[in-house]
């Protein structure tokens, strides 16, 4: 015991001195962190194009998919596509953050099977440097990419907070923990295979360094509305403990879904998978509709005290 904790000090100064030593010769450490944080399909798996009448086309999506195809601006400078799934009449829309090995051409069977299923809208999109978007692949970008997003959802689809449901799977729980700390009236988030932060992949360091990458260990103590967390307990890439660490530091936890058995990109395999975000989105409907009521039943307090309130004055 005293000797693996030798060596695992060991290797945490080595890791730090690597980062710390790059940091100080003058090396970007997010274009470091980049290299083992995102693998987009190369060459990527679609493209799209505009048609006779202007409109995007996404090769794949016909028209009686119910899918819009979006090419948003970013913050970054960059445009990123984006599809927009519709189910009818939808209670939530969920905003769905991919893994860092994969790019929209290849989650149209994925995204078919929960809207089906969970009767949500969902919101999709690829990272700067992903599938038809262009530019690179930063943490920073996929902040400003999140936020293109959100802003097209309430811009074009007039979601509110309140509707929405950020969704994080792998990498992705990034940019979801970004977002859902700053939005303080969110429904839910889901983190899926989520990781603690970047440096912690590689080594669980005890302590947040201020050059590591998507600090998630310290956003989701500002996340204030449900989380759910799904991870497989036989996960090679991102280990259980990020799972369970990040629920523990959930304020607000629901039932987590321990996969046995599951690895890292095999969970909607498991029939526990989508059986378990049901339940989860039933919940969520009925916090929604639990809300909604007492919300009503105060506005009709206020209501009667200021009625009751001129009545009396009328009397005097």
């Amino acid at each position: 015991m005293h000797h693996k904790s030798i060596r695992g000090l060991i290797i945490e100064l080595l890791l730090v001195s690597y980062i710390f030593g790059s940091v100080l010769m003058g090396n970007v450490t997010s274009s470091v962190a980049a290299k083992f944080a995102f693998f987009p399909p190369d060459p990527p798996t679609y493209d799209v194009f505009r048609d006779e009448e202007e409109r995007l086309v996404f090769p794949g999506l016909t028209a009686d998919k119910n899918v819009d195809v979006h090419l948003l601006d970013t913050k970054g400078g960059n445009k990123i596509v984006a599809t927009f799934w519709r189910y009818p009449f939808a209670r939530f829309t969920l905003l769905y953050s991919h893994g860092n090995a994969a790019d929209l051409g290849q989650m149209h069977d994925l995204f078919t099977e929960l809207r089906a299923h969970l009767r949500v809208n969902i919101m999709s999109y690829d990272y700067s440097g992903y599938g038809a978007s262009t530019g690179k692949p930063s943490e920073f970008n996929t902040y400003y990419d999140i936020d293109a997003v959100y802003n097209c959802l309430k811009s074009t689809y007039e979601i509110k907070q309140e509707d929405l449901i950020l969704y994080g799977q792998s990498v992705g729980s990034g940019p979801t923990l970004h977002l859902a700390s700053r939005l303080h009236r969110l429904r839910a988030v889901v983190l899926h295979s989520a990781i603690l932060s970047g440096i912690r992949v590689l080594y669980p360091v005890k302590m947040t360094f201020w050059f590591d990458i998507f600090k998630n260990i310290d956003k989701i103590r500002s996340v204030n509305c449900p989380v759910l967390v799904i991870h497989g307990t036989n996960d090679d890439i991102v280990d259980w403990s990020h799972g369970k660490r990040l629920w523990e530091l959930a304020k607000e936890k629901y039932d987590p879904l321990w996969v046995k058995g599951g690895g890292h990109c095999n969970l909607e395999t498991f029939p526990e998978y989508i059986k378990h975000l049901r339940k989860f989105i039933n919940a969520m409907e009925k916090l929604a509709l639990v809300k909604q009521a007492k919300q009503l039943s105060s506005n009709s307090s206020i209501t009667e005290v200021k009625h009751n309130k001129c009545l009396r004055f009328g009397i005097r």
